[in-house]
């Protein structure tokens, strides 16, 4: 037991870099893209954590056609709820999530702490056939920026 508190999650962060275990056809390719931007917020016992994929593109005039909506909401994962710790493990229970098959649902992360930054670990999860676990390394945001 390492001795960590909930209040050394509590805080944003600011996503640095996303990881790989599976290597596949194209390389360590993460579903992210290789420079992904993100928020992540502990704050009141809730989680709020956004994710937006690299290369999005802006929508043209009036909202965009039906093919770049998809592509917006395909590039973009945000979710939210109440969230429990316990030292090296954050339960993120969802409550409302751009994915509707997230919510309801339990998101387990192993969480390693360096210095101002943490890195959340994902179970082993089978995506597009393959099974594959991601590592997402955070750094902390100073309060007010």
């Amino acid at each position: 037991m390492t001795g960590h508190t909930d209040d050394q999650l509590v805080g944003t962060w600011k996503l640095v870099s996303v990881s790989s275990t599976t290597r596949n056809e194209k390389g360590n390719e993460t579903p992210y893209g290789p420079r992904p931007m993100g928020l992540l917020t502990y704050r009141d016992g809730r989680v709020f954590a956004m994710i937006s994929y690299d290369g999005r593109k802006s929508l043209s005039a009036e909202g965009g056609t039906r093919e770049e909506q998809a592509e917006a909401f395909k590039t973009f994962l945000a979710y939210a709820g109440r969230y429990t710790f316990n030292d090296e493990k954050v339960t993120h229970h969802v409550e409302v999530s751009s994915i509707q098959n997230y919510v309801g649902k339990d998101l387990v992360r192993t969480v390693k702490f360096r210095g101002d930054q943490i890195t959340l670990t994902t179970p082993p999860t089978r995506i597009n056939g393959e099974i594959q676990t991601l590592e997402l390394t955070w750094q902390r945001l100073p309060v007010g920026s």
